[in-house]
């Protein structure tokens, strides 16, 4: 089963980017579909980009539509998701998840937070 680790999050001012990556370890991760979802404080965990196993297939939500940008390197088993002019309401906790078939693993979040 594929575990996933979080790292790039970070404080950053309104305006600017930062780029999260998810490293996976274990086998299968290109037959995953990937996600990353947020949860920011006192609200339910949303959806913000999606992508298929193969990477031709992407989601946005539209909060983050034309921001954020997700990517995947299967070879380095690893997913990406590169954010730029960041708002304060973008400030959660990331999460990264994989899903295949009726497996679904997540990893422990990394913090992103935006200052105005």
């Amino acid at each position: 089963q594929v575990q996933l680790v979080e790292s790039g999050g970070g404080l950053v001012q309104a305006g600017g980017s930062l780029r999260l990556s998810c490293a996976a370890s274990g086998r299968s991760f290109s037959s995953y579909a990937m996600a990353w979802l947020r949860q920011a404080p006192g609200k339910e965990r949303e959806l913000a980009a999606a992508i298929s196993w193969s990477g031709a297939n992407t989601y946005y939500a539209d909060s983050v539509k034309g921001r954020f940008t997700i990517s995947r390197d299967n070879a380095k088993t690893t997913v990406y998701l590169e954010m730029n002019n960041l708002k304060p309401e973008d400030t959660a906790v990331y999460y990264c998840t994989g899903t295949y078939g009726s497996v679904q693993v997540w990893g422990q979040g990394t913090q992103v937070t935006v200052s105005s």
